[in-house]
């Protein structure tokens, strides 16, 4: 089995859920830090057009997680793990509503681990 490049604590999986009972089908995308800072934003599938520059580097519960793939270039070698926080972090995020935030926490990759990643898939 592949190693993910992605996770979640079980508390963002919680607010994922939550999220999905609420708005149906969900994806995410890693700012890269513009006007929202560099928090991951949770959206209803559709509701944040991915472009040729993104990739989705894994899933979440069955929701897709993207970013840039000039971000990637950075983060390759990091396994990330979605986690929340109490308080708003990014408002143009759903969890916005809920009065938490997502955020992510990262840590490098084993040398196992980087034999074994999962591939990335080029915007669709």
């Amino acid at each position: 089995m592949s190693t993910k490049r992605i996770d979640a604590t079980p508390r963002a999986l919680e607010i994922i859920q939550q999220l999905k009972n609420e708005h149906g089908e969900l994806m995410f995308h890693q700012s890269g830090g513009c006007c929202e800072g560099s928090y991951p934003h949770c959206f209803e599938k559709g509701g944040f057009l991915v472009g040729s520059n993104d990739i989705c580097i894994g899933e979440i519960a069955g929701c897709k997680f993207y970013m840039a793939k000039d971000q990637f270039e950075y983060w390759r070698h990091t396994h990330l793990t979605l986690d929340v926080i109490e308080g708003r972090a990014a408002s143009f995020s759903l969890e916005a509503t809920l009065d938490v935030g997502f955020l992510i926490q990262s840590r490098l990759f084993t040398e196992s681990e980087l034999s074994d990643l999962e591939p990335i898939v080029e915007s669709e």
